[in-house]
């Protein structure tokens, strides 16, 4: 297992492109005003032991001290001991719809940004449960496998967009299916489906994927996006508003929260409605939920000792710094005598 102790030192590879521009820039404003006032020939002949290689050179060792540097900074380490851990909790799936609706602005920012964050503030609130992630608009897709990792929950979370489903719709009973397959059949974990939806253009049977849920001890909550009121649809065009969603009448489509389909699905489900509002705090009905489910017990391999491995990128920073220093920008003496062709190339 191979990991960065601080990971976020990493931005210092930056650097290097900048450093490189700015070597660039230098090179060519140096040479341009050398040649505003001298000849290209009297440039050679007034710096004959000027080498054109040995700067080049420099600027790649600095490069790679700095890569070497950063990467040491970071401090990688190497899991050493695989030991597992004895948790208490219950296993999560929230399915996401990610349908051109979600894009409505009738909660800020968006329907779907609105989820997302609602999401993010679940997984922080998460202690030793699991958590996957099932996007769906006209089909569903596994976004992440169950897990315990909530840094990368996290990760996937902030990748989705309505673009990652071609298909339009809102197969919202597909979705259940899909997240109660994704639940490891062999754990005797408690498990809870999420359904985030406005419900609107539902495609199949939801209510009785829901009930076959509950047979199977899977709750099923969902979380209403939009209002009643409805929002039109922004379209957008290389990331600018590009006005609204409109039919084959040439009229604005305004999507509209279906409230009674998700509390059925909620019903059915053996589980909790609620509606998402510009507040947080409809959502901790949700959690309540969540929280008072009985907790089971699950082990979970995890490199609980590593080895720190700086070490070696600090040195080899430290080699490719010293080389830089040492070299200077003149041509080698000792090359030019061994030049059997009578031109000097370092």
């Amino acid at each position: 297992m191979f990991r960065f102790e601080n990971i976020d030192y990493l931005y210092g590879l930056l650097a290097i492109p900048l450093l490189i521009v700015i070597y660039i820039l230098v090179r060519r404003w140096r040479k341009k005003a050398l040649l505003s006032f001298l000849d290209t020939n009297l440039v050679s002949f007034i710096i004959p032991d000027d080498s054109k290689t040995k700067p080049v050179i420099k600027m790649l060792l600095m490069c790679f001290a700095i890569l070497f540097l950063t990467v040491g900074i970071a401090n990688p380490q190497i899991g050493s001991k695989l030991e597992e851990i004895k948790r208490e909790g219950v296993d999560i799936i929230i399915a996401l719809d990610v349908s051109n609706s979600m894009k409505a602005e009738d909660l800020y920012p968006n329907r779907l940004e609105k989820a997302k964050q609602a999401i993010s503030k679940l997984v922080d609130n998460l202690k030793d449960d699991r958590i996957g992630i099932v996007v769906f608009a006209g089909q569903a897709y596994v976004q992440l496998p169950v897990t315990s990792d909530y840094a990368a929950a996290k990760l996937f979370l902030n990748s989705i967009d309505t673009d990652i489903i071609p298909t339009q719709g809102t197969a919202i009973g597909f979705a259940i299916e899909l997240s109660m397959n994704s639940f490891d059949k062999n754990s005797k974990t408690a498990k809870s489906i999420i359904v985030i939806t406005d419900g609107e253009n539902h495609e199949d049977d939801a209510i009785k994927m829901a009930e076959f849920a509950a047979e199977k001890k899977i709750t099923v909550h969902t979380i209403g996006m939009g209002s009643e009121s409805g929002s039109p649809i922004p379209l957008f065009l290389n990331g600018k508003s590009n006005g609204y969603r409109k039919d084959k009448e040439n009229n604005t489509v305004i999507t509209k929260i279906n409230e009674q389909l998700l509390q059925d699905v909620a019903s059915a489900g053996k589980g909790v409605y609620v509606r998402a509002s510009n507040s947080q705090d409809a959502l901790n009905t949700i959690f309540d939920k969540i929280n008072s489910m009985q907790k089971t017990e699950f082990g979970n391999k995890i490199y609980s000792d590593y080895e720190d491995r700086f070490q070696y990128f600090i040195a080899a920073a430290m080699l490719f710094l010293i080389i830089e220093l040492l070299l200077n920008n003149r041509k080698s003496k000792f090359w030019n005598k061994l030049n059997l062709f009578g031109e000097n190339y370092v």
